[in-house]
């Protein structure tokens, strides 16, 4: 009898172990039907701030978390920060000035800079906070709606558009929410539109490709449905 050939086990995708099922209008939308919006934040240097300052931080901070009734979750990425491009362009004003005076500080400015590279890594930190959406702890429903939900999340995937941005809709309070709250402690938020979710995620899923191969506009993205 002829030999059967061992066929090749087909490489699984890395789409079936994300949690992750569909990223629309500003908005993630899990698995499980939940959603998600994701907010960066800036940072103030607490360290630095007079006792009083840090007094008046810490009980923004706690009427803040007492003023919100849903989980958050804070996330924050510590990434080597590529200074290449910027070394480049300081190559090419120093050979573009004019000014003799201006172009040796230029050239002692790119020897300093390269200097503190070759010490350690250059790290850079941005903060981010998801807020969740859960349809199954929404009060307005009834016990049996929820229950019928949660015995089939799959179709919540594929949400139509009516039941989508009532979803949105009480997402988009919470984010609110949280962006005033946050601004009473000097904090400044704003929400990532699809396009930034992407990036956030391709580069997070791929931190060493991401570095070479740029993602291109979500626009110009071609899914095959």
């Amino acid at each position: 009898m002829a030999k059967k050939k061992n066929k090749k086990p087909t490489k699984a995708s890395t789409q079936q172990y994300l949690d992750i099922a569909e990223v629309r209008d500003n908005t993630v939308i899990m698995r499980d039907g939940t959603l998600r919006a994701a907010l960066l934040v800036s940072s103030i240097n607490f360290a630095l701030k007079s006792e009083d300052e840090q007094s008046a931080i810490i009980s923004s901070y706690v009427s803040f978390l007492n003023n919100i009734d849903f989980p958050l979750q804070i996330v924050i990425q510590s990434r080597e920060l590529n200074i290449d491009n910027y070394m480049e362009s300081l190559k090419q004003k120093e050979k573009e000035q004019t000014n003799e005076l201006l172009k040796m500080q230029t050239t002692e400015y790119i020897q300093y800079v390269g200097e503190l590279i070759s010490m350690g890594k250059i790290m850079n930190k941005r903060f981010y906070i998801s807020i969740p959406y859960n349809p199954l702890t929404d009060k307005h429903k009834t016990f049996f709606a929820s229950l019928t939900e949660a015995f089939r999340p799959v179709t919540l995937i594929k949400m139509k558009d009516k039941r989508f941005q009532r979803y949105q809709y009480e997402l988009d309070r919470r984010v609110e929410n949280v962006i005033g709250g946050l601004a009473s402690i000097g904090l400044n938020a704003v929400q990532l539109d699809t396009q930034s979710l992407i990036e956030l995620f391709y580069n997070t899923y791929n931190p060493t490709t991401s570095k070479n191969q740029k993602l291109i506009d979500v626009k110009e993205l071609r899914i095959a449905e």
